[in-house]
């Protein structure tokens, strides 16, 4: 079985002249095609879904509201972890080395966890939004404005990026763990390793948005189910037609349940790579390469589903698409 798997059963290394080089996994040309092929396809479906998004919300002056900006700020961060990280993440995994040296590796690893932060910032902000345009629907639009969308997207973005590349790049990360490091490391290896008060910070850095984010869509539920109870009652006794105010609570509730399915996505993909984080800082990193790998990737995926939750549940998304794609048709092939 395993000879079926590689090519060879002979030790390789990342590095055959260098001393310390790490071991290399050499999957049969089969597996590696495959895999390729698969993260390929990954990587190209979080770029386009995430790009059309961005494209979108920038195109049509309708969709220039605060809830969209964030979520267009949110594709952004999206877009760049496929532009910049998943490219050479996807050779790191198929190779199982990594050929770009140590500091593109911190470069790297700092990029991916600031896009991480980055969309956990924003859905937090957009749980915010959401509570705010549900409890008071007509209130809304005098409170959050796209000014203050983008006080948010600033502090998202801000802080997640000094903080990614302040904590690496002054290896304040492996303070104190450096034996540790030095015994685990390998010529070809990229896997930054966090010690205890950092894998603390970054968690709480992560469970606070996540808890706060939960905490108010618990809250927005429960007031959009008294809110559509009291419209259907005032329906029935009156049998008249919905005001406006019903249509904008409807709307808002609607547009609520879609994020709120982003944040679940978003629970689901990255809750087992946080537990492994944990789990290895206080266990001497007894986490398999290979189980690792697979976790990474995982919440990778969660950069690509984003799109496809908002195509599925938002109506006009889906309509934009449609407008975006014959304009192209029609400039590019003259078709009408």
């Amino acid at each position: 079985m395993t000879s079926a798997l590689l090519e060879n059963e002979e030790a390789q290394y990342c590095f055959e002249n260098i001393n310390g080089s790490c071991h290399k996994t050499s999957w049969s040309s089969g597996i590696r095609i495959t895999l390729y092929v698969m993260l390929g396809f990954l990587t190209i479906l979080t770029l386009s879904g995430n790009l059309m998004v961005i494209i979108t919300v920038a195109y049509f002056k309708q969709l220039h509201s605060p809830t969209n900006i964030l979520l267009a700020s949110l594709a952004c961060a999206d877009f760049c972890l496929g532009l910049t990280v998943l490219p050479f993440s996807s050779i790191r995994s198929v190779e199982t080395c990594w050929y770009f040296g140590e500091i593109f590796c911190r470069f790297h690893s700092s990029l991916e966890l600031s896009f991480c932060y980055s969309s956990i910032f924003h859905l937090c902000f957009i749980s915010v939004d959401r509570y705010i345009a549900v409890t008071d629907p007509l209130i809304y639009p005098l409170r959050f404005t796209v000014p203050v969308s983008g006080m948010f997207i600033a502090v998202a973005w801000t802080f997640s990026i000094v903080y990614s590349f302040s904590v690496v790049f002054t290896g304040a990360n492996d303070k104190g763990i450096q034996e540790l490091v030095n015994a685990l490391s390998c010529v070809g290896s990229c896997q930054i390793l966090f010690n205890k008060t950092w894998v603390v910070v970054s968690t709480l850095l992560y469970l606070i948005p996540f808890f706060t984010t939960i905490a108010l869509y618990s809250k927005i539920f429960a007031v959009a189910k008294r809110q559509a109870r009291m419209i259907e009652m005032m329906s029935n006794n009156t049998h008249l037609s919905d005001t406006y105010s019903d249509r904008v609570s409807r709307r808002e509730r609607k547009a609520a349940k879609t994020i709120g399915i982003a944040v679940i996505a978003f629970v689901v993909f990255w809750s087992p790579y946080s537990i492994i984080v944990i789990t290895d800082a206080f266990f001497n990193f007894i986490t398999p390469p290979l189980v690792f790998d697979i976790v990474v990737w995982l919440t990778y995926s969660n950069s690509a589903i984003n799109p496809l939750i908002y195509s599925v549940f938002y109506p006009w998304f889906r309509k934009a698409m449609k407008v975006i794609g014959l304009s192209i048709l029609e400039s590019y092939f003259g078709l009408k």
